[in-house]
């Protein structure tokens, strides 16, 4: 097989780096590899269509319809799993029988920023989402990738990146979740796109200052200033009652009503009229799982925004959906278990995780983002 110059193929550790997309690909085809059947990743994208947006204040949400819809029952989410205690959260250094996995600097008691550890003693498969929030340790986490984590799995080295910068006091030796929500797309994207622990950290500053200037002449306003923990921000009263203005949890509800009754298996998000994100899951249920915890983090974004004029139309989003491939693709695999695509595109990056269990040979969630903002 002869590939062009300007395509790459490695593999190492099952991480595949695709660059250069049609002529590999042909390639691969023609050894068996590639194309419908061939074991390349084709996905049960579909043909994606988006509806008039749902809007308040400077949010807007695009219902997305279409794609095959999946039983997605089986998997297990990470709020599930941490109230039943069936999913267990340390920090990398309190287990000594984690052997797998790169070893970045340690800080004292032998805990690390960038890694945890994570066991799923459920019978059921446990699907973790880029962009949920571990608290507790010695800090705050955030979850940099999604992944699916075989049952009765674990100790598993767990990609993570800290959103509470200047603390390393141990609060818990286990971690809970932030069930109220998950990181706002901003703070996401470094974790997801850029894999950049500074950069996380400055998005995390900007928007704890963003919300605490939201707030005016709040009393409360000197304690939100103080904290640097971002799950403790956005969980304090008068921030909470500042996310109210978007409707709480009745227009939550109603939102979420009008997407089941739609059929709509994702969304596409705008804020100040620029369509900035996209969550599309592999079906209907999934994204009911998620919602309440989704639909925060996006009026978390558009509350830090500030308010400028602008009108999102529906073509715009529906071309922001319609472009999921790229220029450039980058596959991580866990043999029969899922696979994770990276594909990078103009000004944007798109995340597929994919199941490879016989009972979840599909695309469970795929993420598009604008990277160039």
């Amino acid at each position: 097989m002869k590939v062009a110059p300007e395509c790459v193929l490695r593999k190492g550790h099952d991480r595949w780096w695709v660059a250069g997309g049609a002529s590999l690909l042909l390639g691969l085809a023609g050894l068996g590899m590639g194309g419908p059947g061939g074991g390349w990743p084709t996905g049960n994208l579909g043909a994606y269509r988006v509806l008039p947006a749902i809007r308040r204040g400077n949010l807007a949400i695009f219902p997305v319809m279409g794609g095959k819809p999946y039983n997605t029952s089986q998997l297990l989410t990470l709020d599930e799993g941490i109230r039943t205690g069936e999913v267990v959260v340390t920090e990398a250094g309190s287990d000594r029988g984690l052997v797998r996995g790169e070893h970045p600097a340690r800080y004292s008691g032998g805990a690390e920023v960038n890694r945890l550890v994570l066991y799923n003693n459920s019978a059921r498969p446990l699907l973790l989402l880029a962009g949920e929030i571990v608290t507790g340790g010695k800090q705050d986490r955030v979850i940099g990738a999604d992944r699916i984590v075989p049952p009765k799995g674990g100790p598993m080295d767990l990609n993570v990146f800290c959103v509470e910068p200047g603390r390393w006091v141990e609060s818990s030796a286990k971690f809970g979740s932030m069930a109220a929500q998950m990181a706002q797309p901003s703070v996401r994207m470094p974790a997801m796109a850029k894999q950049n622990q500074e950069e996380v950290w400055d998005r995390v500053r900007a928007s704890n200052a963003a919300v605490a200037n939201s707030l005016g002449r709040s009393e409360s306003l000197g304690d939100v200033r103080g904290m640097s923990s971002y799950a403790k921000v956005f969980a304090s009263p008068p921030v909470q009652a500042r996310l109210e203005e978007y409707g709480g949890h009745a227009e939550e509800e109603a939102i979420l009503n009008e997407l089941r009754k739609q059929g709509a298996v994702g969304v596409v998000v705008a804020v100040n009229g620029n369509v900035e994100w996209a969550d599309v899951f592999a079906s209907t249920d999934l994204l009911a799982k998620y919602w309440p915890k989704l639909m925060r983090s996006y009026v978390a974004e558009a509350a830090t925004a500030g308010s400028v004029e602008g009108t999102p139309d529906v073509s715009d989003a529906q071309s922001f959906i319609a472009k999921l491939s790229g220029g450039r693709e980058v596959v991580e695999t866990e043999p029969g278990v899922f696979r994770r695509t990276e594909t990078t595109g103009d000004g944007y990056k798109v995340f597929t995780l994919r199941g490879l269990a016989p009972e979840a040979d599909f695309d469970v969630h795929v993420t598009k983002m604008v990277t160039d903002r």
